[in-house]
């Protein structure tokens, strides 16, 4: 049951306390079967339950959307989508909107509040742009300020240094790379804010499909950079937005 209905229903003694416990007890969660949704992460984590769509069909993406709706959640975020996943949710929450290139279905009803801080988010290279919007579209959506700052890799150095403007006004910075990963070691030697460092997939076979800029950044010798894991654009931007939450406060 929604949460505020709950209440209200109480409020014009529509239910009794007794009923009002039982429903408290069970509404952090809703099995459907094929997913456990958990309706009260917003209360916990500041955030609304994320759906992971690779691997779902779209009837279960659907269904989980309908469902969070259903239960007075404003706001809904959902990571590697594909099209044909959004037009199913199209279909029951016309004003969701897609982002093809970051593979993002978002819905925004009711914005979150600003965190007042800036994460900039810069890539190696233009073949990381896609992790780079996942990460970005997640701090966006969470209610941070986002600066892109894209291909300012090794390869050309004096790209990234004629805009340490941009790094410098950032509270947090994300740095998305493959290939040999660089760049986060770089950046994290320039500044004073924290690196979240996200390997990517990009590069030649000995890459390892990430493996080889995971192991880089994981040994930076830059103080100040952590990693998440790979092509985890979400994890990075998430992650950024919960340093600016805590420096808002």
């Amino acid at each position: 049951m929604n949460l505020e209905k709950l209440l209200t229903d109480f409020k014009n003694g529509t239910i009794s306390l007794e009923e009002a416990s039982q429903h408290l007890k069970f509404a952090p969660i809703e099995d459907v079967g094929y997913a456990v949704i958990d309706h009260q992460r917003a209360l916990r984590n500041g955030c609304p339950e994320v759906i992971y769509c690779a691997g779902k069909t779209v009837e279960q993406i659907v269904g989980i959307t309908e469902h969070m709706l259903a239960a007075g959640t404003k706001n809904i975020l959902g990571t590697r989508a594909n099209e044909a996943m959004y037009e199913g949710v199209k279909k029951v929450c016309p004003d969701a909107v897609y982002h093809p290139l970051a593979k993002v279905i978002l819905i925004e009803r009711e914005p979150l509040e600003k965190t007042g801080g800036k994460i900039l988010v810069a890539t190696g290279g233009t073949s990381d742009i896609p992790v780079a919007e996942e990460a970005a579209l997640t701090a966006e959506y969470l209610g941070n300020e986002v600066i892109r700052m894209y291909d300012v890799g090794v390869a050309g150095l004096h790209r990234l240094l004629s805009h340490l403007d941009l790094v410098a006004e950032a509270n947090v910075v994300i740095a998305v790379a493959g290939m040999e990963g660089a760049l986060a070691s770089v950046i994290g030697g320039l500044t004073d804010k924290p690196v979240i460092a996200v390997p990517t997939s990009v590069g030649y076979g000995a890459n390892f499909h990430g493996l080889s800029a995971l192991l880089c950044m994981l040994n930076s010798c830059a103080n100040g950079v952590v990693t998440v894991n790979i092509d985890n654009g979400f994890g990075a931007g998430y992650t950024a937005n919960s340093i600016n939450k805590l420096s808002a406060k």
